[in-house]
């Protein structure tokens, strides 16, 4: 304690502000950003005792599952039947309702029917489950700082982009991606680095067997510029021993983005990265409350 109340002085008058912003229903991150406190440790001392809001919390279906399970079940409904309505796993349901009378028994043609109906039922649950989970985990992150997407785009252009190797020195900026999200953040990184969007060059690189033309104003509309614009398409040609996934109506290639004149920018980048490495290296573990 002795440590914290030396870094804030007032550390009665920023705990009061913080339980307050948790009150009004901020999140962890929210409070930290508002505060300007970059250590957990701290964070957890200020909001010790608090509960998060709702939002933040787990759905905790399955106290309810249980519940309609264990009532199903008293209607004489079997395991599998069970599943069907509820979309749960049969272990679950045994070991919610073990206790309970069994339902008489039925012909093989049922059961096996049920079992199917009741294992797509599972996977649909557990579809809507993954989906809530994204979307509960996008709303935490909230909107982005000039600095956070500073940060971003560097891991991400260290992560994806093309780098210099020491046998083959290319210091320049190129960045290649198929998912369209990838291009449009990597766009919005030089915009916020102010490079002119007259020094980028773009190339769609596709299969032979998709649809080229279509796939390249796909491209032109996720940057902003009429298809015209593109350099010439490189065209990958069919390997049959090939097994490709990456193929259908979603499939577009890869859209290529090239910086002239970015021998600079990319000295800048790399430095920027291993400082990134250096910070991130050197941070203390935080503490767990």
């Amino acid at each position: 304690m002795t440590e914290i109340t030396s870094k804030y002085a007032d550390f009665e008058g920023l705990r009061a502000r913080a339980v307050a912003l948790r009150r009004q229903g901020l999140s962890r991150r929210q409070i930290r950003d508002t505060l300007f406190v970059d250590n957990n440790d701290i964070l957890n001392r200020l909001l010790e005792g608090e509960p998060p809001p709702e939002w933040t919390r787990r759905p905790r279906a399955k106290d309810d599952l249980r519940a309609q399970a264990r009532e199903l079940r008293l209607q004489g409904l079997t395991y599998d039947q069970i599943q069907l309505e509820l979309g749960c796993s049969k272990g679950s349901i045994s070991r919610w309702v073990r206790d309970l009378p069994k339902p008489p028994k039925r012909t093989r043609e049922e059961a096996s029917a049920i079992a199917r109906r009741g294992w797509e039922r599972t996977l649909e649950r557990r579809e809507e489950e993954r989906q809530e989970t994204k979307r509960l985990a996008a709303e935490e992150v909230g909107a982005l700082s000039d600095r956070e997407l500073f940060l971003i785009g560097v891991g991400l252009y260290w992560a994806e982009g093309a780098k210099s190797k020491p046998h083959r020195r290319q210091e320049r900026i190129t960045f290649i991606n198929s998912d369209r999200h990838m291009i449009e953040i990597f766009l919005g990184w030089l915009d916020l680095l102010e490079v002119p969007r007259d020094s980028l060059r773009f190339h769609v690189h596709i299969h032979e067997t998709a649809d080229v033309p279509t796939s390249e104003r796909f491209w032109a509309e996720v940057v902003g510029i009429d298809v015209t614009r593109f350099g010439k398409t490189t065209i990958k040609r069919h390997n049959p021993k090939t097994n490709r996934k990456n193929m259908g109506e979603g499939y577009n290639g890869c859209l290529s983005v090239r910086v002239l004149r970015s021998a600079d920018l990319y000295r800048r980048v790399e430095g920027w990265w291993y400082g990134i490495v250096g910070a991130a290296l050197s941070r203390k573990p935080a503490k767990r409350a």
